[in-house]
C-alpha cells in the first residue's frame, strides 16, 4: 500500500486510497457483494444508499412499490453493521451513504459505527419520497439543513462526505464552501451535464477532497475530470469489473510515468488554481492577472507566496530559466529548452519536477484556504 501512497498520495479517513477510482452508491444495488466483487480495482466504494430514520424508511417502502430497486429492512443498525464487518478486511475504503430526516439520524448511525468508514449524506436523491422525507434534493435547497448534518456528524468526530447534484443548489460555488466551512472532508458531485467546467468551479472554491461522478467511464473522462481538480472519479451503473480493470491501469501508468496523476492543465489553457504552480511572474497581460484579481491575491503577495512555498526544494533556483527559479517554469508538457537544461543540470526527472509542482500547488492551496479560514474565524 505504501508504492500505492508515493503514486497517488491519496488518504480518506487515514487511510490510504489505492487508486483513485471509486463506486457510487446506487440504492438497492451497491452493497457489501457488490465492492468485494470488484475490489481489485477501487480505492473506495459508497454503499447504499440506506435511509436510516422512520421518514426515509417509509420513503424507501414506497419508492419501491413504485418499482424502484431499494435497501428494505427493520433495523438500519443492524444491517449496516453487517454491511461494514462484511468489508473489514477488504484494503478499499469504506463510505456509507445515509438518507436521514435529521442530523440526529446521522449521530446514531456515527455513534454506533465510529470512525470505520466514511459518512456521506445523500443530498442527491431526486426521487419526490425522498424529498418529501427530508433528504436528497431537498437538503440542496434548503442548505442550513445541510450544514447542521456536516455539523452534527463532524461533532462526532468522524469523516464526512456530500454526494450533491451539480445545479440544484442555487451556486455550487456558495455550497461547495458552506459545506467546507461545516467541516465537511469529501464533496462527491454528480455532473450531469455540466462536465469538467462545474468541476473546475467547485475546486476553485473549497480544498476539499473532490469526487467527479456521471457517466466518467474511460481514461480520457477521468484525465478530463483530474486536470480540472477532481481528486478522484467515481463510477455507478458502469462499475463493471471491466471497465473499473481499465480506468486502474491506465491511471496507474499515467501516474507512473507523469509524477502527478491529476495534474492541472496550465491556467491559459483553462486550469484551476493549482495551476498557479506552473505560471511565471505577473509581468504581462495573460490568464494570471485576472485570476489573481478574482481569487483577491495581489501580485506581490503572489510573488512572496510562491517565493516562499519553493524555498528549500528543488525549484528554488534555476538560473538559466526565464526568471532565475524553476518556481515560474510551465509543465513538463509545454516545450522549454531553458527549463529542460535546468533539469538536466540539476539531475532533476520529469517526473520529480512535476512531483515539486504537486508539492508547491499544495502549499499554495493550503496557504490560501487558511488564510481565509482564518480570517472567517476572527471576522
Amino acid at each position: 500500500m505504501m508504492e500505492a501512497y508515493d503514486r497517488f498520495e491519496l488518504l480518506i479517513n487515514d487511510r490510504i486510497v489505492k487508486t483513485p477510482v471509486a463506486i457510487a452508491s446506487m440504492a438497492g444495488i451497491v452493497d457489501a457483494g457488490y465492492v468485494l466483487e470488484r475490489a481489485d480495482h477501487v480505492g473506495a466504494a459508497f454503499i447504499g444508499g440506506y435511509s436510516i430514520d422512520g421518514p426515509t424508511l417509509d420513503a424507501s417502502r414506497r419508492m419501491a412499490q413504485e418499482g424502484r430497486k431499494e435497501f428494505l429492512y427493520d433495523d438500519p443498525l443492524e444491517t449496516l453493521e453487517r454491511e461494514v464487518d462484511a468489508l473489514g478486511e477488504s484494503d478499499v475504503v469504506l463510505g456509507i451513504n445515509l438518507r436521514g430526516s435529521t442530523p440526529a439520524a446521522y449521530v446514531e448511525v456515527a455513534r454506533a459505527l465510529e470512525d470505520r468508514v466514511v459518512y456521506e449524506i445523500d443530498a442527491h436523491c431526486r426521487q419526490p419520497a425522498m424529498i418529501e422525507a427530508g433528504c436528497g434534493e431537498h437538503l440542496l435547497k434548503h442548505p442550513a439543513e445541510l450544514m447542521e448534518i456536516v455539523r452534527a456528524l463532524k461533532s462526532a468526530d468522524v469523516t464526512v462526505s456530500v454526494k450533491i447534484r451539480a445545479g440544484v443548489a442555487a451556486d455550487d460555488r456558495d455550497l461547495a464552501r458552506a459545506v467546507w466551512k461545516a467541516g465537511a472532508d469529501i464533496l462527491h458531485v454528480d455532473l450531469m451535464d455540466y462536465g469538467h467546467a462545474k468541476v473546475r468551479q467547485i475546486r476553485n472554491a473549497s480544498p476539499l477532497t473532490l469526487i467527479a461522478n456521471n457517466s466518467i467511464n474511460t481514461f480520457d473522462k477521468a484525465m478530463d475530470a483530474f486536470s480540472h481538480g477532481a481528486d478522484l472519479v467515481s463510477l455507478a451503473r458502469r462499475s463493471d469489473p471491466w471497465t473499473l480493470a481499465g480506468l486502474d491501469a491506465a491511471i496507474t501508468r499515467f501516474a507512473d510515468e507523469g509524477g502527478w496523476y491529476n495534474a492541472p492543465k496550465q491556467l491559459c489553457r483553462g486550469g484551476d488554481i493549482r495551476a498557479l504552480a506552473f505560471c511565471c511572474m505577473p509581468v504581462k497581460a495573460c490568464p494570471l492577472i485576472p485570476a489573481l484579481e478574482k481569487i483577491g491575491l495581489s501580485r506581490n503577495a503572489y510573488l512572496k507566496l510562491k517565493q516562499e512555498a519553493a524555498k528549500g526544494t528543488p525549484l528554488d533556483d534555476g538560473k538559466s530559466t526565464c526568471f532565475g527559479s524553476l518556481a515560474w517554469c510551465c509543465k513538463i508538457s509545454s516545450p522549454c529548452m531553458f527549463r529542460n537544461m535546468t533539469l538536466e543540470k540539476k539531475g532533476l526527472s520529469a517526473r520529480e519536477y512535476m512531483q515539486c509542482k504537486h508539492r508547491l500547488a499544495e502549499k499554495i492551496l493550503h496557504r490560501l484556504f487558511d488564510e481565509e479560514e482564518t480570517a472567517d474565524e476572527s471576522s
